[in-house]
């Protein structure tokens, strides 16, 4: 990419969108095309169509979705599955009939079967059943995968595919109903503290493992593939380590300074055992995380108290 280039950021206010925006933006690209929702829908064909044809940039960034936890997913399946579809076939085939040079389309680690092997390479899409919780989501987004090769295949258009693990940072959603769950817990354990509640209650039963990657990692790696990779093979991007949610829970207790107890209610969902990222192939490629989990946290969690003291 040219600094001159115009760059089209896709979700540019979404936690994603707006880590990916905010990286452009000190690497020297000022071209950048920034559309809320009030002027471009992205659900609306025709609206798509318009605003890419007018526009015509050379790179696209699709970080629009529609995303949330287990409760959400499980709630609104079909919103989930109708709204994720909307946006990706909508940008993808509106990208390449505007000529742009490159688009990234930004996948998820829920594609992968609910028992895939650990840690889940790229190979074992479609090699199981998903996990039930949220395969509503994840049927999209491997839509949206076989989309891109299709478009690869059939026409030559250079569209990629990165698969980020969980993903937090600053621009979270804190939202207990819909959040995913580290910030959840963040806003739990502050809210407990802040109340000198005694107890704070976590969904399920605090097994499963997780991988977490800092959203400013994500950022840097989507840039990376952008100009350094070119095939058609999804690609991994994670930190190569999980923690089990009771660890989580006691990592984020111990950071926001809670003295209270903690409980696990098993009598909610757990999704997946575990769901940890074979990344061996981008880092082969040169590129590794630089935050660490409990740094990251730590000033995820410094955000959040400093938006809260601002509204």
């Amino acid at each position: 990419m040219k600094r001159s280039d115009k760059i089209y950021v896709a979700g540019h206010r979404g936690l994603v969108g707006s880590a990916i925006t905010r990286k452009l933006r000190e690497q020297g690209f000022d071209r950048l095309l920034l559309r809320p929702r009030a002027e471009v829908d992205l659900t609306d064909q025709q609206a798509v169509f318009r605003f890419l044809a007018a526009e015509r940039p050379q790179f696209v960034f699709v970080a629009a979705a529609k995303v949330g936890g287990i409760y959400a997913n499980d709630t609104y399946p079909a919103d989930f599955i109708r709204t994720n579809l909307q946006i990706e076939v909508n940008l993808i085939d509106a990208a390449y009939r505007a000529g742009v040079e490159k688009l990234l389309f930004l996948g998820s680690s829920c594609i992968y079967p609910r028992l895939a092997p650990q840690p889940m390479p790229e190979e074992s899409l479609l090699t199981g059943p998903l996990e039930p919780t949220n395969e509503w989501y994840a049927i999209a987004k491997i839509a949206g995968i076989k989309m891109c090769q299709a478009y690869r295949r059939q026409y030559g258009f250079r569209a990629i595919s990165l698969m980020p693990t969980n993903l937090y940072g600053p621009g979270d959603n804190f939202d207990l109903a819909n959040s995913h769950v580290l910030p959840a817990l963040l806003r739990k354990f502050h809210e407990a503290k802040l109340e000198g509640r005694d107890k704070v209650v976590v969904w399920g039963s605090g097994r499963p493992r997780r991988e977490f990657l800092h959203v400013d990692d994500l950022a840097e790696a989507s840039l990376f593939l952008m100009e350094r990779y070119d095939q058609e093979e999804i690609i991994n991007v994670g930190v190569s380590e999980d923690i089990s949610i009771a660890e989580l829970a006691q990592l984020i207790k111990g950071i926001v300074g809670y003295t209270g107890d903690l409980a696990f209610d098993s009598s909610k969902p757990d999704g997946m055992p575990q769901k940890l990222l074979d990344s061996t192939r981008i880092n082969k490629l040169g590129w590794r995380p630089r935050i660490g989990l409990t740094e990251g946290i730590r000033s995820t969690y410094q955000w959040y108290t400093r938006e809260k003291e601002g509204k």
